[in-house]
Parts: structure tokens; sequence; C-alpha cells
């Protein structure tokens, strides 16, 4: 099987170069096996894909699973494979992993003890990217720096970012760190595809542009919804239709009508101009794909080399605007 080539861009401010997708690895020990695992990882760096997403409570709401079960997946693939050095690994901190008042959040103590056990289940010695999961209003901001930067000093980590924060949220983040000469966040995960896009477009978006943060969108596909395999009238089947009601949407349909007629003139899939269509977006560095399997991975990166027209990608913002 063929892979189409990604390229590589700079993560924001770092120093860190990432290739325009990433592999977001939430599905391994879960939903894929080890092989499953092992040979979707194979196919996204044969075809020239170097940065993965993982997060310590992956996958712990699975019974019997006590979270990191994804990242010890990406750390055997790792050691298995010896290419290390050839990839970027993201990581995330802040959720539960053991009981007492210290087992979850971004307070030092959590930090740095959830870093260790990172660490140990990737098999590496520094996480290129370390994130802060979800905010925490009970620890001072300065706390979180402080202890990020301890991390950094010690090689532990190379670069800090956050995931789901809003615009309030990431900009205290950004200040303070300015303001105090602590770590500055080099990226953000936000919640953003053609059918969820004011949780990010406006005032958090102008904030990344301004202070040059790499955005990494996630569920870039909707919960497969702009895959184009739902279709308006028929009543959605299987373990993921609850997921997609709320985007059953006068602009949702509206949307996914539109990416078929543009799949359709450029011979490539719904699921490929979706994504392409994120590539397109002001600040966008890398999206994060979710597969199961090399099949399912060869569905979407073809979005790495799919180049929109600003007719196409204005078709698409005309259509995934929420009508009255």
């Amino acid at each position: 099987m063929t892979f189409t080539a990604i390229d590589t861009v700079p993560l924001g401010a770092s120093e860190i170069d990432v290739s325009r997708l990433c592999l977001g690895t939430m599905q391994f020990g879960w939903t894929a096996d080890e092989a499953a695992s092992f040979a979707t990882l194979d196919a996204f760096a044969e075809a020239g894909g170097t940065f993965l997403d993982s997060a310590d409570i992956y996958s712990r709401w699975v019974r019997g699973h006590g979270g990191g079960e994804a990242e010890r997946m990406v750390g055997r693939w790792m050691a298995a494979r010896g290419n290390r050095n050839r990839m970027v690994v993201a990581t995330k901190v802040r959720g539960r992993m053991w009981p007492g008042p210290a087992g979850e959040g971004l307070g030092r103590e959590h930090i740095v003890k959830s870093c260790e056990a990172s660490l140990k289940r990737l098999g590496v010695e520094t996480i290129d990217l370390y994130q802060c999961h979800w905010a925490d209003d009970s620890v001072p901001m300065e706390e979180t720096l402080r202890a990020f930067e301890e991390l950094i000093a010690a090689g532990k980590v190379r670069a800090i970012g956050a995931s789901n924060h809003d615009v309030d949220e990431l900009r205290e983040a950004l200040n303070e760190a300015e303001t105090l000469g602590l770590p500055v966040f080099a990226s953000l995960q936000p919640h953003y595809n053609l059918v969820h896009r004011g949780e990010f477009e406006g005032e958090l978006q102008e904030l990344c542009l301004d202070r040059g943060l790499a955005v990494l969108p996630y569920s870039p596909l909707a919960k497969g919804f702009l895959t184009g395999k739902y279709s308006e009238g028929a009543k959605p089947s299987g373990a993921r239709a609850n997921g997609v009601r709320e985007y059953q949407t006068a602009s949702g349909w509206a949307t996914v009508a539109c990416l078929r007629e543009i799949a359709a003139r450029r011979g490539t899939t719904p699921a490929v101009v979706a994504v392409a269509w994120l590539l397109a977006r002001p600040g966008v560095t890398a999206p994060i794909i979710g597969a199961n399997s090399p099949g399912q991975l060869s569905e979407v990166l073809p979005a790495a080399s799919l180049a929109l027209t600003p007719e196409e990608v204005a078709e698409l913002d005309e259509a995934s605007t929420p009508r009255a």
C-alpha cells in the first residue's frame, strides 16, 4: 500500500518540526490491539508522518484499564522500530491517574509525577510536547508553569502546550509566562472542524495567530459525520450514531453536501476534503487524525497533499455557516 507523503512545518515558536498531520493514539490499546496499532503507526511513518499525540489517561475509561495504555503502545512501537529520533512525541497531563488530592490536576506534584510515569511508559528520556489536557482553576497558573520550567530545565520536556483552553484561560497562561519569564505554550489543541467552528473561531483563533501558537485541531471529521457516510433523512445506526446527532442540522447537511460535491470534482473523498479545509485555515499546523488500521489511515492521508482553491474554501465556509 502506498501512502501520500506528508510535509513538515515548525511547531509554533518552538524549535520542533512536525508533520502536517498528527496521528492521535487514543484508540491504541482500546479499539485497536497491538498488531493493528503497530500496523497503523508503520503506515503513518511510511507516509512521512512524524507527529504522534497521546495522553496519560488514554484509555482509563475502559473497564480493567488504568490509563497509560496508549503511551505504552507508542513506546513499544518506537522501541521495536528503533525510530525514536524520527518521531515527535506529544502527550498530555491533567486527568486523574491515582487516588488522592494530587492524583489529578495541574499542581506541581501531579505534573512532575505524571511526567515521570509518561516518560517510563513511552520509553523515552524527553517528551517533545507536554500539554495541559484542560485547565485547572484550582491551581495558580504560576505553579503550573514553574513545574513545566523545572521539567524543561531537567531535559525531560522540550516544549509545552495547551488543550481545551478557552480564550481567557489561554490568555492568562500566555500573559503569566511573559510577565514572569516562564515557559510559554507553543501550541493549542482545540475542538475544531467544519461543523464545530464557533468554539475556536473568533477571539481564540485571533489570540493563537497573534501569539504564534501552533493550532492542532482534534476531531477533524466530527466523529465520522464529515466522512459523508450519513445521509439526511436516514436514521443513523451503529455505536457512533448518537454522537453525530448534534451535527444533523440544516448547516450540517449543507456542509456534507458541499463536501461531496467538491470531493467528486477533485476525485477524492469528503473526509479528505474536510481535513484539507482545516489545513487551509489560518494558523492550523497539524490536524489530529485517528485510525484503527492502515486502511482507515489511507482514507485521510491524501489530505496532506490536497490544496483547496480559495473558491472551494469559500464554498465550505458558506455551507457550514449555521442557518437561523
